[in-house]
């Protein structure tokens, strides 16, 4: 059902402001605003930050689960994945959901990037780490 929402939304958006709906380029355009376009970029930041509040009040989903991890870490690879998304023309749902099903060769070979990487550092992590 989510992966069908998503991709409705992004039909839409495309169909009603000729672009494709990355959640980097939105954040990027909060960054440098321009007049009259920071309103909606915001709006939908909100809403993307909210929905699993949203999401639990409406569904009875009362559960929180807190991360033990290294919060300096966290805010690095925050940081590495923003630098990443804006150095490779866009982030893994603008690529994988909007590119490719605009069939850009760039979405594609992005994509297929992000799926290696991903692999390789299961791989490593897991079988050679044994973390």
């Amino acid at each position: 059902l989510g992966g069908m929402i998503l991709g409705i939304a992004a039909a839409l958006y495309v169909l009603l402001h000729g672009r494709i709906l990355g959640i980097s380029g939105i954040v990027s355009g909060l960054l440098r605003p321009r007049k009259g376009d920071w309103a909606w970029r915001l709006a939908l930041l909100g809403g993307i930050l909210t929905a699993p509040l949203w999401s639990a009040l409406l569904f009875g989903m009362h559960t929180i689960t807190i991360i033990d991890a290294d919060w300096i870490a966290i805010i690095i690879a925050g940081l590495l994945v923003g630098f990443g998304a804006h150095y490779g023309s866009g982030c893994t749902s603008g690529h994988g959901i909007c590119g490719l099903s605009s069939l850009s060769p760039r979405s594609l070979v992005a994509t297929l990037s992000f799926m290696a990487a991903g692999f390789i550092t299961v791989y490593v992590i897991r079988h050679l780490l044994g973390i």
